[in-house]
C-alpha cells in the first residue's frame, strides 16, 4: 500500500519539492496531506508521482513539472516552450510601472519577446486602463500567453514575429519593455541549471548577448510616443554595455536598476 507519507519519503527528493509533487498530482492542498497521511494512493497516481520524482531528480525544473511559477503575486501557466518566470523579472514590471507614474489615463505598453505574458499581463493587471500589445516569433509561446492572459482577465493585444517587424506600421507607446535572449553564444550557464531546460532561442542570441538589444534599443525611436522610456533586462555583467548602447542612440535620462541582491539587471532611458 502507498499513502502520502510513504511517497515522500520514496521520493528521493527534499520534502518540499516532493510534497509539492504530490499536491499536484492528486490536485489536494497541503492540508489534505496532512489529514489523509495514511490514506491509500491509488497505483495510477503512484505511478505519475514518481515519474515526476525521477524527471525531478534528472533536473527538470519544479515549474515544468507542476505547469505554473509565481509572479508579481499572479500564477502564470508554463511549458518548456517559454521561459520561466524568475524574481529579477519583476524589476522591469516594477521599473515600467514607475515609468507610466506620471501618466494619468490610457498609457499604451509594448511587451516585446513576451513569452509567457508574465510582463506584459502583470503590466496589464497593476495598470488596467493602459493599452497593452505584446509580440513574440514563437507562435507556442503567445498560445501560453493567452492561456495566461485569459485565466488572469487581462487584456492584450498579441502579434506573432520578430521584434517591431511583428508590429502594424501604425501606432507608438508610451512604454516598451523587453526581456530579450542575452546571454552569450558558449556561455556555461546555458548548459546548467533549469536553462537546459527552456527554449534556447529564448536565452540566446547565439552572438555576444547583445544582438537583440541593440536591435530593440535600435529601433525604439520609431515606436515611443515623444517622452516615452524603455526598459530592458539584461545580464548580470552587461549594465555598462547596455547604458552605453542607450546613450549611443541618444536616449536621455539612462539608468539600471538593481535587483535584491544588489546587481543591476534592468537598464533603461
Amino acid at each position: 500500500m502507498q499513502t502520502p507519507q510513504a511517497l515522500l519519503q520514496i521520493c528521493g527528493l527534499p520534502r518540499l519539492e516532493a510534497r509539492m509533487l504530490l499536491e499536484h498530482v492528486l490536485q489536494k492542498p497541503r492540508a489534505w496531506l496532512l489529514a489523509h497521511d495514511t490514506d491509500e494512493i491509488g497505483p495510477h497516481l503512484v505511478a505519475q508521482f514518481l515519474s515526476l520524482c525521477a524527471e525531478r531528480r534528472q533536473g527538470r525544473p519544479m515549474a515544468q513539472l507542476i505547469g505554473y511559477r509565481e509572479f508579481m503575486s499572479y500564477r502564470f501557466i508554463v511549458s518548456p516552450d517559454v521561459l520561466i518566470p524568475r524574481p529579477e523579472t519583476e524589476l522591469l514590471v516594477e521599473a515600467g510601472l514607475l515609468a507610466l507614474a506620471p501618466l494619468s489615463a490610457a498609457p499604451a505598453i509594448l511587451d516585446l519577446g513576451t513569452g509567457s505574458g508574465a510582463v506584459a499581463i502583470s503590466l496589464s493587471l497593476l495598470r488596467p486602463d493602459a493599452f497593452v500589445v505584446a509580440t513574440d516569433l514563437s507562435v507556442s509561446a503567445l498560445s501560453i500567453a493567452q492561456q495566461n492572459a485569459q485565466a488572469l482577465g487581462a487584456h492584450i493585444q498579441w502579434w506573432q514575429g520578430s521584434w517591431y517587424e511583428a508590429l502594424p506600421p501604425e501606432g507608438r507607446f508610451d512604454l516598451i519593455v523587453s526581456n530579450p535572449p542575452y546571454i552569450a553564444k558558449g556561455d556555461p550557464h546555458l548548459t546548467s541549471g533549469d536553462l537546459r531546460f527552456e527554449p534556447v532561442d529564448a536565452l540566446t542570441d547565439g552572438a555576444d548577448g547583445l544582438s537583440a538589444i541593440r536591435l530593440i534599443i535600435a529601433g525604439a525611436a520609431m515606436h515611443l510616443k515623444p517622452g516615452g522610456q524603455l526598459w530592458l533586462e539584461h545580464g548580470y555583467d552587461q549594465a555598462e554595455a547596455v547604458q552605453d548602447l542607450f546613450r549611443g542612440y541618444s536616449f536621455a535620462g539612462v539608468s539600471s536598476l538593481q535587483d535584491l541582491a544588489g546587481i543591476a539587471r534592468v537598464t533603461g532611458g
